[in-house]
């Protein structure tokens, strides 16, 4: 007989918080008791086209309800992408059109495998029944619901008192998410802490439609993102995606701060939590360093997404790199007409997004040209091959003629 209560010890780990934990552990007990399997939804807006480390974070307390009962509904909000959604958002959201959202979506839909069993996933379109809602549907949906109610988000009130624009179709985004989980049937509801009032709707739409059964709600914490203060997100860039290179995941990993690394030690580790405690601990004490336990980290999410040994060369790479300042192995290389203004090097190889950036970039003395630091923005390359970096790991290598 499988520990219940160890169970969902491992269940609460690294949870912000949990609506109604008496039905998760209901069902949970049904399943070992009865065998019987339960619904868990998560819902993804196909907006850009790959998954990154902060949706992992729901992504792996699913694969850990896979392994006692759930069956994970992976919801692609091919429907709801098309009015976006107003969370956290200060500005009406920009719409995708029906191809975009198809082509991401199919994207998600490989992604998704490397950390759910696919056995136990079943994926689903919410274009299926909000088309079939019709007009008549969707505004008796509207009725179940007031705008004095739907005022009290958070993100409404503020633009209210701002004076941004909402429009009504954004009133529509909670209402239709809500909808999903009366379409689905689900048991349990996850997702970010931002999300709270979408998924409270699940569980009172549940409940008007007479589903016979109120969903539970798992929120899991925010993931700060590469910059440590915003929360990991496609449009600030500050990301690394789950489909991203050994190279750059392993890279990307240790350039985050030393406060951080423990934040993401809890939420993306599968180290136990005494286990990081003890870390923590020696860190302080003095017996293992900082810049280990990142490496260690680095080491773990790479392994993760691309394998050991793909990891370790990623690890060989870095240090090479970066400790014995040797080159990379896979240095994009462009040509060039002579004499090219440094400036359009960098923007033409791609090491900067613009002119303006370049000339940002050497300003900050981030630019090298054969491992010699440059600070000269009117500089002219001649004919020849030169090395230009930026930063610690951008490269190219440029052949003018």
């Amino acid at each position: 007989m499988q520990d219940i209560a160890e169970i969902l010890q491992e269940i609460k780990r690294g949870v912000a918080e949990i609506i109604d934990f008496e039905r998760v552990e209901n069902l949970i007990k049904n399943y070992y008791e009865k065998g019987e399997n339960f619904y868990v939804k998560a819902g993804f807006d196909p907006t850009a086209p790959d998954l990154h480390l902060g949706h992992t974070v729901v992504l792996s307390k699913m694969a850990l309800l896979q392994k006692h009962g759930a069956i994970v509904q992976f919801l692609i909000g091919d429907f709801t992408a098309q009015i976006g959604d107003p969370t956290g958002k200060s500005a009406t959201r920009k719409k995708l059109d029906q191809e975009t959202v198809l082509k991401n979506a199919k994207t998600y839909e490989e992604q998704v495998f490397k950390i759910l069993d696919p056995k136990k996933t079943v994926i689903m379109f919410n274009s299926k029944w909000s088309n079939e809602l019709g007009a008549a549907g969707m505004i008796e949906l509207t009725s179940t619901f007031s705008v004095a109610r739907m005022l009290e988000r958070d993100d409404f009130e503020k633009r209210i008192k701002s004076g941004s624009p909402i429009s009504i179709c954004e009133f529509m985004y909670p209402l239709l998410q809500g909808y999903d989980s009366v379409a689905m049937k689900c048991d349990i509801e996850m997702g970010g802490t931002d999300q709270k009032f979408n998924l409270l709707m699940g569980r009172t739409l549940q409940r008007t439609y007479n589903v016979g059964k109120e969903q539970a709600v798992i929120m899991m914490p925010l993931l700060e993102g590469l910059d440590g203060v915003n929360k990991m997100s496609k449009s600030l860039g500050n990301y690394i995606g789950v489909t991203e290179n050994a190279n750059d995941m392993f890279a990307k990993t240790l350039s985050i701060s030393d406060e951080l690394m423990w934040r993401w030690y809890e939420l993306l580790s599968t180290k136990s939590l005494g286990e990081i405690e003890n870390l923590m601990n020696d860190v302080k004490n003095g017996k293992y360093h900082p810049k280990k336990a990142k490496e260690d980290l680095a080491y773990e999410i790479t392994a993760r997404y691309h394998g050991e040994e793909a990891a370790k060369a990623a690890k060989a790479e870095f240090n090479s790199v970066h400790s014995q300042n040797q080159l990379p192995t896979d240095i994009k290389e462009f040509t060039l007409k002579a004499p090219v203004w440094i400036v359009e090097a960098l923007s033409q190889c791609e090491l900067s997004e613009s002119n303006s950036q370049a000339r940002r970039d050497i300003k900050a003395n981030a630019v090298s040209i054969n491992q010699e630091k440059i600070s000269d923005e009117q500089l002219k390359l001649g004919a020849g091959e030169y090395i230009l970096q930026v930063g610690k790991r951008k490269f190219a290598k440029v052949k003018v003629e």
